[in-house]
């Protein structure tokens, strides 16, 4: 494919489109993943947290029909990620405020954020490698520029989250969606589940969701008490 000629440019603006739809993802990642660092680490979790993220789905994509042929790598990354969707559910404990510690929560998040995106983008980057007619360039330049508006999109979603923390259940719900999808996507699992009803496949997706959100939501009521003996002793 000649530079800069028509085919070119179709093919960059189909990745580009492809990109921005996938996006969602990284953005509640990052966000509900920075959330728990200080005011000024957020916004350097977001801009790194969307570096790493397009970064690791670029190198995806020159691996990506290797990946997707080994057997099971599909379900153990939705398992994996349900896994991500309940720790990121879980509320942050109390440990103080010491560079120390925000520096460990800052490099947490991050690669909280490059393996989620590692596991998301298995299935995502088969769809920029179909686009791209396979120039590496035009995948390059299509992820380059959705990094602003990943960026862009983890900033409104941490506004979000920090006026309204309920939101994190949603965000949580939106990865276990993916993770659930994942699962029955996994050909293994997939040709079981056609060989018995094709319902199966969208009860274990909302059941991966309901397990999560349940999941998330015991372990915050738990900490309850917890929280209420830490305000007493001050």
């Amino acid at each position: 494919m000649e530079l800069f000629s028509s085919e070119f440019f179709s093919a960059l603006l189909a990745i580009i489109v492809i990109d921005l739809v996938l996006a969602g993802d990284n953005a509640i990642v990052i966000a509900m993943a920075a959330r728990s660092l200080p005011p000024h680490l957020q916004k350097k979790a977001i801009i790194w947290g969307a570096v790493g993220a397009i970064a690791v789905r670029s190198a995806m994509t020159l691996v990506v029909v290797y990946l997707l042929n080994i057997p099971g790598l599909m379900l153990v990354g939705g398992l994996l990620l349900v896994w991500i969707a309940y720790r990121l559910l879980k509320p942050e404990e109390d440990a103080g405020t010491s560079e120390e510690h925000a520096s460990t929560n800052f490099w947490g998040a991050m690669r909280t954020i490059v393996i989620a995106d590692a596991v998301m983008g298995l299935d995502n980057v088969l769809a920029v490698a179909g686009a791209s007619n396979g120039s590496y360039v035009l995948v390059v330049l299509g992820l380059l520029i959705s990094i602003p508006i990943v960026i862009w999109g983890s900033t409104q979603i941490l506004k979000l989250v920090e006026c309204y923390p309920a939101i994190t259940f949603l965000g949580a719900a939106v990865l276990a969606w993916t993770a659930g999808k994942m699962i029955t996507s996994e050909p293994m699992v997939k040709t079981w589940l056609e060989a018995r009803n094709g319902a199966l496949e969208y009860i274990i997706q909302l059941g991966v969701i309901a397990g999560v959100l349940l999941a998330g939501f015991i372990k915050s009521r738990l900490s309850l008490p917890n929280r209420d003996h830490l305000t007493d002793n001050y």
